[in-house]
């Protein structure tokens, strides 16, 4: 059957919460330090301008959140978070979520998707923002604090939408 990307289904909270919540709790990608509960969870997928999940067969595999950067005159400029289920990592999931996020971003009306905090040491994500066409645009020294304490530099990343 293969992997589908499609927008999320009420019925896949449970799973998305999980994922979700399992990467704040790592502490080492996500800026959210609280996780959410499944009430929280319902309410922040809602609130996107759009949120996908990765499934095969009837496994929620990954998901991603889209929705502006900013508003009014800079509105035009999308951000998104992704997350892929643990133990699945490395296996292509994270750069079909990223692709169709590109789309769905052009779809609606969006010019540029833009990283705002990503953690220098989250290789695999810089390395397949790289890959796809990102442009860094800078770092800044000691934007994110991690589950140890430490500061760790975060890298700004952009990619104009077709």
């Amino acid at each position: 059957m293969g992997i589908v990307i499609r927008e999320y289904e009420i019925d896949d909270i449970p799973a998305m919460c999980e994922i979700w919540n399992a990467i704040v709790e790592d502490a080492n990608a996500f800026p959210q330090m609280e996780k959410l509960t499944l009430a929280e969870a319902e309410i922040f997928f809602a609130s996107q301008s759009f949120t996908g999940v990765a499934v095969e067969g009837d496994q929620l595999l990954g998901l991603y959140i889209l929705h502006p950067n900013n508003i009014g005159r800079c509105g035009h400029l999308a951000n998104a978070s992704y997350a892929v289920k643990e133990g699945l990592r490395g296996k292509g999931i994270g750069e079909k979520l990223v692709r169709h996020s590109i789309q769905q971003g052009s779809e609606l009306g969006f010019k540029i998707l833009q990283f705002n905090a990503v953690v220098c040491t989250n290789t695999p994500a810089i390395h397949l923002y790289e890959k796809i066409g990102f442009r860094r645009l800078g770092t800044i020294p000691g934007g994110f604090l991690t589950g140890e304490g430490v500061y760790q530099d975060i890298i700004l990343y952009y990619i104009e939408l077709p």
